[in-house]
């Protein structure tokens, strides 16, 4: 194969980040990546895997080789007994459901968008919701990678175990992830209920709401004064459900729930003072709702409007005051704000540069339409954000250094040293990892 392609214009998928990559690399091995990392040493040119774009910020930018895994796909082993798969870095977690449904297992948990990579997600901490579960990375039990002298490493709980609570959410700063093994579950059932409920009945009733469902979230939108909680059960796989029809699946999924935010958007976009009408008008329409399915189907929904996004983790107990104090924000600025806020919760785990570390933690996510700049509005977040102690989703939009990063995880400097044993020359670094590691 030719190693190195010829360049490209790379965008992510919400316009947020961009690079003219001087080669492009198409790996279907491990050989492969290995050759491709060796070849860049050689030209000293920096080395960056991407999956799907999916990260808002320029974690997976590079001006140098940028290594797409869509090559590297598919169950490479699976262990039905104790439940252990292993998967190729390249699979999109929308095609790995239904792989692992063949096998009656499932991933414990799982994010709301499922068009990213294994490796893209769990590199970046995608975590979903439950205070029970933990982020996708926290699944992980093994890894094989890739690091910068071009030498595969097999990290496991009998192989270099000292280093997976760095390489389970490495930040591409480690190496590239060619394999994963995760800890799977028995194939269950989702039963989600939707529900809109009083902004503030649900900050007061935060706590016990959370803890009342495996897995709950909530969206609300600024300038209205009501939120649509979700709540998901875990149901056993044999659950008898009634499959929806697919022409009312497309039409809730497709125009209900995309197209006409798309419509919404746009005319916010165009016509500011109509934003908080349009917002209360999409609230108005809420209603309750109520959908069973297996565990993958559930889960995930179709985002096909663009947005940018940032979000924060902060102490569970926490979410409450610092919603309302953004909510007070948006009014007292006066912004038109048209794109909801998400809401969610996470377990406290053991990864040495997840948000959750070692905390029960709260996720707040604040959105913009493409089309709208949305950096006033981010970084007046952002500096809230702070105050509650709060760590930013490493593939959301922040304004965070490795200066002020430090405190906020206490393992950040082992981190570091791993980062220099597997990558000492950097081959991997890009304008982002300098930034929020350190240069």
């Amino acid at each position: 194969m030719t190693l190195l392609g010829p360049g490209t214009r790379w965008r992510n998928w919400g316009r947020s980040a961009a690079a003219q990559v001087a080669h492009v690399a198409r790996p279907t091995s491990v050989d492969d990546v290995v050759a491709v990392v060796r070849t860049a040493a050689e030209r000293e040119l920096t080395v960056k895997a991407v999956g799907a774009g999916h990260s808002f910020t320029e974690i997976a930018g590079t001006t140098g080789v940028q290594v797409t895994l869509d090559g590297l796909q598919g169950l490479v082993g699976v262990d039905t007994v104790t439940k252990r798969v292993r998967v190729a870095a390249g699979t999109r977690l929308h095609r790995l459901g239904p792989l692992l449904a063949e096998h009656g297992l499932a991933l414990q948990n799982m994010g709301d968008i499922d068009r990213q990579s294994i490796a893209g997600a769990t590199s970046t901490g995608t975590h979903g919701t439950g205070i029970g579960f933990g982020g996708l990375a926290t699944q992980i039990v093994g890894a094989t990678l890739v690091t910068g002298s071009g030498d595969v490493l097999r990290v496991s709980e009998t192989e270099r175990a000292e280093l997976l609570p760095a390489v389970r959410l490495g930040l591409g700063a480690l190496g590239i992830l060619v394999e994963v093994e995760l800890q799977c579950v028995d194939s269950f059932v989702l039963r989600s209920a939707d529900r809109p409920r009083p902004f503030d009945e649900v900050l007061d009733g935060w706590p016990e709401l959370v803890e009342a469902a495996d897995h709950f979230e909530f969206y609300w939108w600024p300038h209205t004064d009501k939120a649509m909680t979700q709540t998901k059960t875990r149901l056993p796989a044999g659950t008898a459900f009634a499959k929806p029809n697919p022409v009312a699946l497309w039409a809730e999924k497709r125009l209900l729930e995309n197209e006409a935010l798309r419509v919404q958007q746009a005319l916010g976009h165009l016509i500011q003072p109509a934003v908080p009408g349009l917002s209360r008008f999409a609230t108005s329409v809420y209603g309750e709702g109520e959908r069973t399915g297996v565990s993958y189907e559930i889960f995930a929904s179709p985002r096909l409007v663009r947005f940018r996004e940032s979000e924060y983790a902060i102490p569970f107990e926490s979410l409450p005051r610092a919603l309302r104090e953004v909510r007070d924000l948006v009014e007292r600025q006066g912004w038109r704000i048209s794109f909801p806020v998400e809401v969610r919760a996470a377990a406290p785990d053991d990864n040495w540069m997840s948000t959750a570390y070692d905390r029960p933690s709260a996720y707040i996510a604040v959105h913009r339409y493409f089309r709208d700049d949305p950096d006033e509005y981010f970084r007046a977040f952002d500096a809230i954000m702070r105050t509650y102690d709060g760590r930013p989703h490493w593939g959301k939009m922040h304004f965070r250094s490795a200066d002020d990063l430090r405190p906020a995880y206490p393992r950040f400097d082992d981190f570091l040293a791993v980062r220099d044993e597997l990558d000492p020359e950097r081959r991997f670094g890009n304008r982002y990892l300098d930034r929020v590691l350190g240069a």
